[in-house]
């Protein structure tokens, strides 16, 4: 029986069950592809986490949602930094660290801060965005059972900061709360896009200090992320690139409607025309650790 340490971190949060839980496993050493994506699928959360080493940065990161692997993803790098900064694996001698991370899309910087000795904040840097195509707001309403006055008088845009999404800005936060996916509709409209989901957000929030608040609308999924880091940083180029915040700093929340919320903060270098860096950090918190057992053989490589 083969065993491996599985820590549950929530990310973008500085109290328990709150933000967006992440599966960590430290010491994924042994552990095949098919294997990871079956702790994946056990775990069920958003994504799940599996620490490597790496011959280029101080570690290598897998991150796996119960579907597949993805190359990128935010809140697991808050996660995983956190806990591994938590557990001394990553040095924490000034008030901010940086440790290099190798992820699917390539090495990039990761900064921790110290308080007391502890983890207080991780903050990631993106790619610079990279902007895709636009799609009209007549097109994507109804595919959100939304009126057109319930979208800005904007066109969505595709977002990429390594991993692309659709961004579209609501009138207000109320259009948020009356959201209803028509599954096949959007399907199309973002296989037309090429991209798996739309970060629909307000330039507001629920507490007074908040610039945005946003909602994960992923039609091919079966629950909706609670905090999306990834997308965070595509949605804050957005804000910057149209002009709707000046920056360079914004406080974003999200995750409130499902009984998880989160906050965090985007950070925006360069001009609107050429944004040259993309930051966005939070909090975490250790909420559960156990052990996960699998057999000595590996997990048969064919699915059923």
């Amino acid at each position: 029986m083969r065993t491996y340490r599985i820590v549950t971190v929530d990310a973008f949060t500085d109290h328990p069950l709150a933000g967006n839980p992440c599966a960590i496993l430290p010491e994924a050493v042994g552990l095949t592809d098919t294997e990871m994506q079956s702790i994946a699928r056990e775990t069920n959360l958003s994504e799940t986490s599996f620490v490597l080493p790496s011959q280029s940065a101080a570690f290598r990161v897998r991150y796996f949602t119960p579907r597949e692997e993805l190359p990128f993803a935010g809140h697991p790098t808050i996660a995983t930094c956190f806990q591994l900064a938590a557990e001394g694996r990553i040095p924490l001698t000034e008030e901010w660290n940086r440790v290099q991370v190798e992820f699917g899309i390539g090495v990039l910087p990761v900064d921790v801060q110290v308080r007391d000795g502890h983890p207080t904040q991780v903050v990631m840097t993106q790619q610079a965005p990279v902007f895709g195509p636009l799609v009209e707001r007549w097109e994507l309403a109804p595919a959100l059972s939304l009126e057109m006055v319930d979208l800005m008088e904007l066109p969505a845009q595709v977002v990429s900061t390594g991993v692309p999404f659709l961004i579209a800005p609501a009138a207000k936060i109320d259009s948020l709360k009356r959201v209803e996916m028509d599954r096949p509709a959007l399907q199309r409209l973002l296989d037309q896009v090429g991209v798996h989901a739309v970060f629909l957000f307000a330039l507001e929030g629920f507490s007074p200090q908040a610039d945005t608040f946003a909602r994960f609308l992923d039609p091919w999924g079966t629950s909706e992320d609670s905090f999306t880091g990834s997308a965070s940083g595509c949605m804050g180029s957005y804000v910057f690139h149209y002009g709707l915040k000046p920056g360079p700093r914004l406080l974003m929340e999200q995750g409130h409607l499902l009984g998880r919320p989160g906050h965090g903060t985007l950070e925006i270098e360069g001009t609107p025309k050429c944004i040259t860096a993309v930051r966005v950090g939070g909090a975490a918190v250790k909420v559960l650790e156990g052990v996960l057992f699998l057999d000595d053989a590996k997990v048969e490589e064919e699915t059923v």
